[in-house]
């Protein structure tokens, strides 16, 4: 995919014109609050069928019933889809086609075929398309990047990454609808995936196990997988878990290598910050992101070399989570600055790794990516 063309890079002056096509939780507490607190963003317009619930948070804010009059609009450079999963294909291409470069709400699509086709509309538009990860952005996978990157852990060998929440009542929402693309492992599964692929490359397979606990449930709330990287990263293997119905919180990362191993307690806090209201702002993030709950780095070291190793346990690096990043990171590469934050590339990948998952949870089996 090719990068903006110079017509549409913005200028200091003139800021990113962004169209966000849906107000669910999706839009209300990520999209908007994020897009509006980064400089050179500007909110336009927003598609809804319930313009009251978007001018009781933005009164000033433009509200458009239909995602076609956003695609009609020519001063609209970005468009942002915030949507059910099954209509993110059909939206992203319609966008895409009337020349607006488009963000779409992970996961991307709902199979591997649409993304393929909405990543060659875009390159054939010379438009970008990417996908909102803002689990990029937490304040444990940035402060885990870093101790990897250290090599106090040594070679890794096992990753152990759970999202695990306690929501017994089924919610009367989209995600919990009997629909292409619902259910645990496309929402929070698509966090952990894209997470692990950051780190570590194409998984060579995956096993993966679903389940429906809950009463009433009609999607999975329950999933297991397992990757195996062996052929960039001998013995590696990787367990990600989600779940629905865990009242008692266990680790959220656990990470062995040969030389030692890191472990973390406890969520991301922004998107409860969202939830509650806040608006960050790049300029001022003050207090934002910051992690009441620092992991743990342990290793065995000699004291000196004549002594026998003592266990040794280091807080982790205390880094600040930051979505607006995301957000930052677009614009800038909308201008010709720096790097799209979601590559194409990781894009497809990360959709492959879902589907395939699906499949491998249909046969029971490992399956080659």
């Amino acid at each position: 995919m090719t990068s903006a063309t110079q017509s549409t890079k913005p200028s200091p002056q003139s800021p990113l014109q962004i169209a966000l096509i849906g107000y669910g939780n999706a839009g209300r507490i990520f999209h908007a609050p994020l897009i509006s607190g980064v400089p050179g963003l500007h909110l336009a317009c927003i598609c809804s069928s319930k313009p009251e619930a978007v001018h009781a948070d933005w009164p000033a804010v433009r509200v458009v019933p239909t995602p076609e009059a956003v695609f009609a609009d020519a001063s609209i450079d970005l468009v942002v889809i915030a949507t059910s999963n099954e209509s993110h294909f059909p939206l992203a291409k319609a966008a895409l086609l009337a020349g607006k470069h488009v963000v779409v709400d992970k996961p991307c699509a709902v199979t591997l075929a649409e993304t393929d086709e909405l990543l060659a509309t875009a390159q054939q538009q010379k438009r970008v398309l990417t996908v909102f990860q803002n689990r990029r952005f937490d304040a444990d996978f940035l402060a885990l990047k870093q101790v990897l990157a250290s090599g106090q852990l040594g070679r890794v060998v096992q990753v152990e990454s759970h999202f695990d929440r306690y929501r017994p009542t089924v919610p009367s929402r989209w995600r919990e609808e009997n629909l292409p693309g619902s259910g645990l492992w496309f929402d929070l599964g698509a966090h952990l995936v894209d997470q692990m692929v950051q780190l570590f490359g194409p998984p060579d397979a995956v096993h993966v196990d679903l389940a429906t606990q809950r009463q009433g449930a009609q999607v999975n709330d329950w999933f297991h997988a397992q990757l195996k990287f062996e052929s960039r990263h001998p013995g590696l293997r990787v367990i990600l878990h989600g779940s629905a119905l865990v009242a008692e919180l266990g680790p959220r990362w656990t990470v062995h290598g040969t030389e030692g191993s890191f472990i973390k307690y406890g969520l991301d806090t922004q998107e409860d910050a969202l939830k509650t209201g806040r608006r960050p702002q790049l300029s001022a993030l003050q207090d934002w992101g910051q992690d009441p709950r620092v992991g743990q780095v342990v290793r065995h070291e000699a004291v000196v070399a004549s002594t026998a190793a003592q266990r040794v346990v280091r807080a982790a690096p205390d880094v600040p989570g930051n979505y607006l990043l995301y957000y930052s990171q677009l614009r800038d590469h909308l201008a010709g600055h720096g790097p799209i934050p979601v590559t194409p590339e990781q894009v497809r990948l990360v959709m492959a790794v879902l589907t395939v998952g699906e499949q491998s949870a249909r046969e029971g089996r490992f399956l080659a990516l």
